[in-house]
């Protein structure tokens, strides 16, 4: 879930500093998402405010990584005008998405650097509305609303909003307009290069990795030790920097439900033990006590008006919670168990200047 905890609206109270220059990761593993690749570069080459470059991050795929160099010809972008560019790049180090993050970060030459998952579109101004958060100072990540594009056209009638997270989509709960969070969502963020300099990149370990288990949790672990660094650090996120993120058909099945809040719990229990629990379960449990209660009375209530799915959305709310916790318990004693530590992954002062 990275659930962001949320305080009350934030108004910049500084004057606007300089527009920094973004650079853009993308990270892509298979060539099933090839349409979806490309429609992902060409809506950040599309931004009313140019990126300075736009690096694909290629998960050890050779296949996948030779024909992007193909279609993006390494060189001959930088003639078609601002945010033009596009590099692309294999996953310096092991397999996975923390990995293949790190290795845009490395490479990248942006004051910002922003990442856009490779099933996902930008609308137009989403890198402006960014831009806009750092002309505060104290602002170290900005990150956006995601909003589901399900393949079949609609919202499954049963999938509650407050779920929304399980396919990486900004979930019912989070307050409008632009709010400080406690963490920013990974497939719609963007942060400050001196704050992996602060903290360090993604840690290996935690994140989805290339297996059939949909894990997650670490943009929450690294925005976490970020704030540790930097006390006075400010992660916001803007609702109105967009993005649009596709839910394949069998995303909207109860099966995938119940594994994904299932797989959250396993990675909330690595990320309590990286950050301490406190910490790593702080918004969670506002999460779970304020807004999943009440989701759970808003489909009883539709039930008992006759309106679709309610009773199926109050039933997926408590089945989510009682995976997730399950799989939080199971993943608690393995961590124990195995005493893995988990440390930030250095990502080097990349390539900008």
């Amino acid at each position: 879930m990275s659930a962001p905890a949320v305080s009350a609206d934030f108004t910049d109270s500084t004057a606007s500093a300089a527009s920094p220059a973004f650079s853009v990761v993308i990270c892509a593993y298979t060539e099933d998402r090839w349409e979806d690749i490309l429609a992902a570069v060409s809506s950040v080459r599309a931004q009313s405010r140019p990126a300075l470059e736009t690096l694909l991050v290629v998960d050890h795929n050779e296949a996948l990584r030779e024909r992007l160099l193909k279609e993006y010809a390494q060189g001959e972008d930088r003639e078609h005008g601002a945010g033009r560019e596009v590099r692309v790049l294999a996953n310096a180090g092991p397999r996975g998405l923390s990995a293949g993050r790190n290795t845009g970060i490395a490479a990248s030459r942006g004051e910002v650097v922003a990442f856009l998952d490779d099933d996902a579109v930008a609308e137009r101004d989403w890198l402006r509305h960014f831009a806009e958060g750092y002309a505060d100072p104290a602002v170290v990540a900005v990150g956006g609303r995601t909003v589901p594009v399900w393949a079949s056209g609609r919202r499954p009638d049963w999938f509650p909003e407050e779920f929304d997270w399980v396919v990486g989509c900004t979930y019912r709960g989070l307050p409008p307009g632009r709010v400080r969070v406690r963490n920013v969502l990974g497939g719609n963020a963007s942060f400050r290069r001196e704050a992996f300099a602060a903290a360090g990149g993604f840690a290996t370990g935690i994140g989805r990795d290339g297996d059939r288990r949909p894990l997650g949790g670490e943009e929450t672990e690294l925005c976490i030790r970020l704030s540790r660094a930097r006390p006075g650090a400010v992660l916001l996120i803007d609702d109105r920097a967009v993005i649009h993120h596709w839910v394949p058909g069998p995303r909207e099945h109860f099966g995938y439900f119940r594994t994904r809040t299932y797989a959250e719990g396993l990675s909330k229990a690595l990320v309590a033990r990286s950050v301490g629990a406190q910490k790593g379960l702080e918004s969670e449990r506002r999460y779970a006590t304020r807004v999943l209660p009440a989701g759970v009375v808003r489909g009883l209530r539709d039930a008992v008006l006759a309106r679709p799915g309610g009773a199926g959305r109050a039933g997926a709310i408590v089945a989510g919670v009682l995976a997730a916790a399950g799989g939080y318990a199971v993943g608690s004693v393995r961590a124990r168990r195995s005493g893995v530590a988990f440390s930030p992954a250095p990502v080097g002062e990349g390539a900008h200047g």
